[in-house]
């Protein structure tokens, strides 16, 4: 049997008095296509950061390739929520592309033809190439999430990691990214924050359900009115499997 790409042992963190998280116990095999979800405050992002290495559990352990979480980092690819992202600062599509390879290069001043030739794979592959030049000011939201996914992509990670990459973009362009996050995943573990369970639920293989405590169940497509309770939409549900392990 494999080892897990992702490994949480009941980890606990908490901001101050604020607990964020609560014994969380979750693995993630190679390969897999996992969504996390959950309501605002319930720990989402804070999973992610763990994953990441950028904070460490007040209890359990966190391990990532068969390490601790932040010596695998070199590993990961990330992809922020892009409205936190300054549009306005004044770089190309290549240049914030180029930004991934910062861990990776191994020229001393600069980056060398191997990052740029890495940097035109990414492009192509998310099908941004013939913007390479264009102020990332001049980008539209679906454009501007492909740009951050290559960014992402071209050191080459083990892992892609996602915090809402669709979030105030619209229905169809959200549609093209995961659409491109399912190719990816043919290669790659792939793992998205989400708050449309039920959109999610036609491209992941399992979906974790995070508000300070975790449970997680197999996709399905059930429709009813249990999700339009639980998740304020009618589209698709998620089914409890009772036999599915979260450890």
């Amino acid at each position: 049997m494999s080892t897990p790409v992702i490994t949480l042992d009941k980890v606990s963190f908490s901001y101050g008095e604020v607990t964020a998280l609560e014994n969380i116990c979750l693995t993630v095999e190679a390969g897999e296509f996992l969504g996390v979800v959950g309501p605002n405050g319930g720990g989402k992002s804070t999973l992610l950061k763990l994953i990441l290495g950028l904070l460490k559990p007040q209890s359990g352990t966190v391990t990532v390739l068969g390490t601790p979480a932040e010596s695998a980092c070199r590993h990961l690819g990330y992809v922020p929520q892009f409205i936190r992202f300054d549009r306005q600062f004044p770089v190309t599509v290549l240049e914030t592309v180029l930004q991934g390879r910062l861990d990776c290069t191994k020229s001393l001043f600069g980056y060398n033809a191997e990052d740029r030739e890495r940097a035109f794979e990414a492009m192509r592959y998310t099908e941004i190439f013939d913007l390479a030049q264009r102020p990332i000011s001049a980008l539209s939201g679906g454009q501007l999430q492909r740009v951050l996914i290559a960014r992402a992509l071209v050191g080459e990670p083990e892992v892609l990691l996602l915090d809402e990459p669709t979030a105030n973009i619209d229905p169809k362009v959200e549609v093209d990214v995961f659409d491109l996050l399912k190719r990816l995943n043919e290669t790659i573990t792939v793992v998205v924050v989400s708050h449309d369970i039920g959109f999610i639920s036609n491209y992941i293989s399992r979906v974790a359900c995070l508000n300070r405590t975790l449970v997680c169940h197999a996709t399905s497509h059930i429709s009813g009115a249990m999700i339009e309770s639980l998740y304020g939409t009618s589209l698709r549900m998620v089914h409890h499997d009772t036999h599915l392990s979260t450890t």
